[in-house]
């Protein structure tokens, strides 16, 4: 259990819904995402990739059984996230949602959400970056002038970076305007080693970053969930 003022968070590629046994089972998505247990859940590919994009998941089912809420886009249509990414939160009240299209080959994007957790201000950045290096340094950039652009407050970046080097372009960028996590190898699931999915900060800090390496979790997607403890700056023992 973490303490009131030490949030659970977890970031997960779900492949949509899509696991190593090449089957498609969004309930045993929804069995992951309870193994985790997160207050703040960023996810990527959450939709379907063609056509109408429609959402995968059972969000009320989610909401009902484990108290996550996504975070709305107000945008018509039947997906649930944007470019695939979708926040849920647990106990939060969001304040504002920002939508960026990232520049790239491949169409990419990311969401910026500001919430208030916990009585403390926290802006969430969930994305998905793209395959080629020379996209993902110009995802980067647009990150940090997202959140330059923005009033300062504590800041989580989360998400699949898609950045197998350690010392790639993109996480040099990233790592002069954020406190990165120390890297986690999440992919392939069965037997991973490369740490694409990332977690970074700005004035919060992180703690017990891990991989949740669970025989469900191995099948569920061909990501394994990254996982941490969030305190943001100034919170003392609760």
């Amino acid at each position: 259990m973490t303490s009131p003022r030490e949030l659970a968070v977890a970031s997960w590629n779900i492949h949509k819904g899509v696991g190593t046994d090449r089957r498609r089972d969004l309930a045993r998505t929804s069995a992951v995402i309870a193994e985790i247990g997160a207050d703040i859940l960023a996810l990527q590919e959450v939709d379907t990739r063609y056509g109408t994009r429609s959402g995968l998941l059972d969000l009320e089912r989610l909401r009902h059984d484990l108290g996550l809420i996504p975070v709305g886009l107000q945008t018509a249509g039947p997906a649930h996230g944007w470019h695939g990414n979708l926040l849920m939160v647990r106990n939060a009240l969001v304040q504002e949602v920002h939508r960026l299209v990232l520049p790239g080959f491949e169409p990419r994007g990311a969401m910026v959400t500001d919430i208030e957790i916990e009585g403390q201000p926290l802006r969430i950045v969930n994305a998905h970056l793209g395959l080629l290096g020379s996209s993902r340094l110009a995802q980067a950039r647009a990150l940090i002038e997202k959140v330059a652009g923005l009033e300062a407050r504590p800041t989580l970046l989360m998400g699949d970076l898609n950045e197998w080097r350690r010392g790639g372009a993109s996480l040099k960028l990233l790592g002069r305007h954020f406190t990165l996590a120390p890297p986690r190898p999440s992919f392939p699931s069965r037997r991973p080693i490369l740490a694409l999915d990332r977690m970074m900060t700005i004035e919060a800090a992180l703690s017990d970053v891990a991989i949740h390496d669970s025989a469900l979790a191995r099948r569920a997607s061909d990501h394994l969930p990254l996982t941490a403890r969030l305190r943001l700056a100034g919170t003392g023992p609760a």
